[in-house]
């Protein structure tokens, strides 16, 4: 629980095992008779760790080269525990975790706590130490924030899985037509390849745009592309092998029958997880 905690608030699993480990030298040293309730105590220190390292996060994100996505972590078997409601599924996944960068601190933890582990909002007030209506404006806000992207992301796991499969034979092909079939007009490509590996460094916008620049990838100059299917963040995914030995990862947001996100990682430190 504490692991899905900060990896929700932070979006990169390494970062969540270090807090872990500051909160678990902290516990050690604790005196435990004084603690009535482990798990809160536990979530209030991981929290707190958590947003104090997305505030110092936010500064270092200006180097980043090109756009910061989520670290994808392999969810079957998930090492967050069950994933057994919606609501946890949907938090861990890359299309909402990019949305929750949109976020300031207080917002991203109030909402992933109340939607991903139903707490109440007095509960939440007593790790931020804020009052129960401070925190039930926050995530008023923070839901304000993201509903239009959201919005664009209503397609359940087999019409995503059916997507990336018709749109990876596509871009195989060089499909222009076909592909720009199965993706929305007003769609957006994010790529992630913090400066290590070839990525787009800006969006690329428009369901032609992207239709020509996966085509130019992965047909004209990366021919042979494989596909692996596997889960990330709770949701179906390709791990991309390219001839060169580079890897990537691709995950989509879909609505209405066509795809409205395009999620590509391919910088190596955020890949380690992942098989081979």
């Amino acid at each position: 629980m504490l692991l899905g905690l900060a990896y929700r608030l932070l979006g990169s699993l390494h970062d969540a095992e270090d807090v872990l480990q500051e909160a678990y030298l902290r516990w050690l040293d604790v005196d435990r008779d004084s603690v009535a309730e482990p798990r809160r105590y536990l979530s209030r220190v991981v929290t707190r760790l958590a947003l104090d390292r997305l505030r110092a996060r936010q500064s270092a994100r200006e180097t980043y080269v090109g756009p910061w996505l989520p670290e994808p972590v392999p969810t079957d078997p998930s090492p967050f525990g069950p994933l057994e409601t919606v609501e946890q599924r949907d938090t861990l996944s890359t299309a909402l975790l990019h949305l929750l960068e949109r976020l300031t601190p207080p917002e991203r933890a109030v909402y992933v706590l109340h939607t991903a582990f139903a707490l109440p909002y007095a509960e939440i007030g007593d790790l931020l130490d804020r009052s129960a209506a401070d925190c039930r404006q926050l995530h008023h806000r923070a839901v304000a924030r993201i509903a239009e992207g959201r919005r664009r992301f209503t397609a359940g796991a087999a019409e995503q899985r059916r997507l990336l499969d018709a749109f990876l034979a596509a871009a195989r092909d060089g499909d222009l037509a076909r592909l720009t079939g199965l993706v929305a007009d007003d769609a957006t490509a994010w790529n992630d390849g913090g400066g290590r590996v070839s990525a787009a460094r800006k969006p690329v916008l428009g369901a032609e745009r992207i239709a020509r620049f996966f085509t130019g990838l992965y047909h004209r100059r990366h021919p042979g592309v494989r596909g692996d299917r596997i889960e990330l963040n709770g949701a179906p995914a390709l791990l991309l092998h390219l001839p060169s030995g580079a890897r990537y990862t691709l995950s989509v947001a879909a609505a209405d029958g066509r795809i409205t996100g395009f999620y590509l990682i391919g910088n190596p430190d955020k890949l380690d997880l992942l098989p081979g």
